[in-house]
């Protein structure tokens, strides 16, 4: 299993599949082209990228690479979809002969990652010698480790300090988030809330307070995501408002510390991690219960430990976090992140803590674990039409009237 590096990757939105991965390709194309003369680029996307690419701004992001180099064509074939993955690419440049200079097929795989026959970023670096939550439960079990020291067992006390950057970057996208007003762009005309959503939680007293202020942590990253924000992925651009909500409260609200939170971060990248690998965090792949879904097994993680919740606990609050995400569509309207992505993360963030809370009145056993779910999510993923898989042809995108 690779680093928990690929589940939290800093960029900017607002999606990881459909903009970092584009963006990623079209350098790495530019790479294998070399010194070579180039007069032309022609750049084909196909399925769910050509389907939902331009309100993910995946044409933006190629063009801000090529078209400095030489002009860029991009055909949009949404009704193809290549074997290998339904994000698929085609770049080819050209001299001024109209000779083929270079021709690379790749495919954005989820949060960011490249693949393709030849090579897979997934399989790069393999860091951990299990990649199950049972076998790593079993094995902390039984050496008396948490989570997160097992993550420093297997990526070295250097993980801390890109841990350290991640937090950063999560914090100051909360706070840009809360303190920006207006439209968020694309044409859905959707004003931001987060702001709104925190001044009416200072109102209030309570869990009525706490709860309002998850939603507005939430709704800050996922707007700035929309917005084309720099974010980080957790595991997605999509559902980047997840975690760094959760935790974004905790420190605000219980005065937990950053390094405890970092700990945090890692138990949570650690189960995503194992999702990665195991199954899918694409929602073109597996729909939306990939990303959010994931994000909320993530965070829910994150907030037991922080909670002071068992190994046994955490892997519950996890498993309760993505069973009961269980078969959610990717269907965003327009093929923008905004509906219905950036409520999802709001009631994500919130379930985690339910999550957290339903987990810590139990001993930790439970029937079904973690690593079933994130079979049965596979499989779920697999059987779900392409409709609701992030075409933008299904679902509220398909009944949506503007």
């Amino acid at each position: 299993m690779e680093s928990i590096r690929q589940i939290y990757r800093i960029g900017h939105g607002p999606s990881s599949s459909h903009t970092m991965g584009p963006m990623r390709a079209a350098k790495m194309f530019v790479e294998r082209i070399g010194d070579k003369p180039v007069e032309k680029f022609k750049v084909t996307l196909y399925g769910s990228l050509a389907a939902t690419g331009k309100g993910h701004f995946t044409d933006a992001a190629i063009l801000d690479v090529l078209s400095g180099i030489a002009p860029v064509e991009i055909n949009w074939k949404p009704d193809v979809f290549l074997p290998f993955h339904p994000n698929g690419m085609c770049f080819e440049a050209f001299d001024a002969d109209g000779g083929n200079v270079d021709c690379w097929t790749v495919f954005s795989i989820g949060g960011g990652t490249l693949a393709n026959e030849e090579f897979n970023e997934q399989q790069v670096e393999h860091i951990y010698d299990m990649s199950t939550i049972s076998d790593i439960l079993a094995w902390c079990d039984h050496n008396g480790y948490s989570y997160w020291e097992y993550v420093e067992k297997c990526e070295g006390k250097e993980i801390w300090e890109y841990l350290e950057e991640v937090w950063n970057v999560m914090q100051r996208a909360v706070k840009r988030g809360l303190n920006t007003e207006g439209v968020i762009p694309g044409g859905l005309g959707l004003p931001r809330k987060a702001l709104t959503y925190y001044v009416r939680s200072a109102g209030m007293s309570g869990s009525l307070r706490s709860r309002g202020l998850i939603y507005s942590y939430a709704l800050a990253v996922a707007e700035e995501n929309a917005c084309g924000g720099k974010i980080v992925t957790a595991p997605t651009c999509g559902s980047c408002g997840v975690m760094p909500a959760v935790l974004y409260h905790l420190k605000e609200s219980h005065g937990v510390s950053d390094q405890r939170i970092l700990r945090a971060l890692a138990t949570g990248g650690l189960f995503g991690n194992v999702v990665r690998t195991n199954a899918s965090v694409s929602g073109a792949e597996v729909g939306c219960q990939g990303e959010v879904g994931v994000a909320c097994a993530m965070a829910a993680a994150a907030a037991c430990q922080l909670f002071g919740g068992t190994i046994a606990q955490i892997e519950y609050a996890a498993e309760m976090g993505l069973e009961h995400h269980l078969g959610l569509t990717c269907d965003p309207v327009c093929g923008l992140v905004q509906i219905p992505c950036i409520e999802r993360n709001a009631f994500a963030a919130a379930r985690a803590f339910d999550a957290n809370s339903y987990s810590t009145f139990t001993d930790g056993r439970h029937r079904v674990s973690f690593d079933q779910v994130v079979e049965v999510m596979k499989r779920t993923g697999h059987d779900l039409p392409s409709l609701y898989k992030e075409t933008s042809r299904g679902g509220l995108a398909a009944n949506f009237e503007d």
